[in-house]
């Protein structure tokens, strides 16, 4: 069995930057996190290794080179390969673009299933995971919640979907793309202490624009069909805190209060 896991390292909320003239994220600067529901995605590979010793794992970003550090860590975690695409070129990429650069590695490798999260912090479009599997031609579900694997060897998968007002039921033939959503039993855990500084990096391979034969116009800015007209920075203002005591006093300055803003008359 070979699961290839999808995932993207997303900035961290706490320190972010954005570049206004170019509308892009600038990522080479800043920390990046490991996407919530990437991780669940690694984290469900990892656990079915345990029952299926055999299984392979490699896990595939696209992204700066300053990540490698982080696709090393999930390498001592048991993950089998680590698969870096990055380029320069690929700056501004659109999810349309993304997706034609990840489809044009996954065509030349061989898998049972892909697994990513369903949206990222960052974006949360749920556009790439959907696009890949259309380049792929494969089936492809999302918001997915549980995976039961009773009939895996058969090449089939049974599985718990989040539809907003229900949970329902889908059996899905492999190879397929699946994404899942964050409320699964699926945590990664953290790196043992005696791994820290294990040395994984022959496991780790970085592939460029031109490794994918891929034109600089089919990537990037020129290869991308998002078009973004304007952006703007929202201001926010913080309001001081009033607290009021349980009596008529404070009742007043609550009924005042709703008063002025109009939700009472």
């Amino acid at each position: 069995m070979k699961i290839i896991c999808l995932i993207k390292y997303v900035p961290d909320m706490e320190d972010f930057k954005y570049d206004y003239e170019r509308n892009v994220l600038i990522r080479e600067k800043m920390n990046q996190i490991l996407n919530p529901e990437d991780a669940c995605a690694v984290a469900f590979a990892l656990s079915l290794k345990k029952s299926y010793p055999h299984t392979e794992i490699e896990v595939v970003s696209m992204g700066p080179r300053n990540i490698t550090h982080k696709l090393e860590d999930l390498l001592r975690l048991n993950v089998d390969y680590a698969t870096l695409i990055s380029d320069l070129a690929f700056v501004g990429s659109d999810t349309y673009a993304t997706s034609k650069v990840l489809s044009e590695y996954l065509k030349k490798q061989s898998y049972d299933v892909i697994l990513s999260g369903t949206h990222t912090l960052d974006g949360d479009t749920s556009h790439v995971p959907a696009q890949v599997a259309q380049w792929l031609n494969l089936p492809h579900l999302s918001n997915i919640i549980n995976i039961k694997t009773h009939e895996i060897e058969l090449g089939r998968l049974e599985l718990s979907v989040d539809s907003d007002h229900h949970v329902m039921t889908y059996e899905t033939q492999l190879p397929a793309v699946l994404s899942l959503q964050k409320d699964v039993p699926y945590k990664l855990p953290y790196v043992r202490y005696e791994d820290l500084n294990k040395d994984v990096s022959n496991r780790l391979k970085i592939i460029s624009c031109l490794d994918l034969n891929l034109s600089k116009v089919d990537v990037g800015f020129d290869g991308s069909k998002t078009k973004v007209t304007k952006t703007f920075v929202k201001t926010l203002t913080r309001s001081d805190k009033i607290e009021v005591a349980n009596d008529d006093t404070g009742i007043q300055v609550v009924y005042e209060f709703l008063k002025e803003k109009g939700f009472i008359s």
